[in-house]
């Protein structure tokens, strides 16, 4: 899988809109959760796995390499950080978690009930 570029064809968009291809690189599997994980705080590696449910360190890795390319993830002194165009991205994502609280609550019963028995 090629990384999502603007400009250039992504999942859902043949133009690769920019924000078309920003979304395709959040869907990616532990994406969105790395940057909110490092938007909390800069992590080692292994503080990162931990933080991420214990992630595969391979898909781990694979994550962080295609985020350092895209300009999100680098390296600091204590672990890996946020660079500031992706702080200001968690910036923009950090409202969404009262929302998906409040919307969880709001939940039909029947879709709650349905959830606790998948978990």
């Amino acid at each position: 899988m090629t990384l999502p570029v603007p400009g250039e064809p992504v999942r859902g968009s043949k133009t690769g809109k920019p924000i078309m291809a920003l979304f395709d690189l959040l869907g990616r599997t532990w994406c969105m959760g790395i940057i909110w994980q490092l938007s909390l705080s800069n992590a080692t590696f292994r503080q990162l796995q931990a933080r991420c449910e214990d992630i595969s360190p391979t898909l781990l890795n694979k994550r962080l390499h295609e985020l350092a390319q895209l300009g999100l993830v680098k390296k600091t002194e204590t672990g890996y950080g946020l660079t500031e165009q992706a702080s200001a991205l968690a910036l923009l994502i950090k409202p969404m978690g009262p929302w998906a609280r409040s919307w969880a609550e709001n939940l039909p019963q029947q879709l709650k009930s349905k959830e606790k028995n998948d978990a």
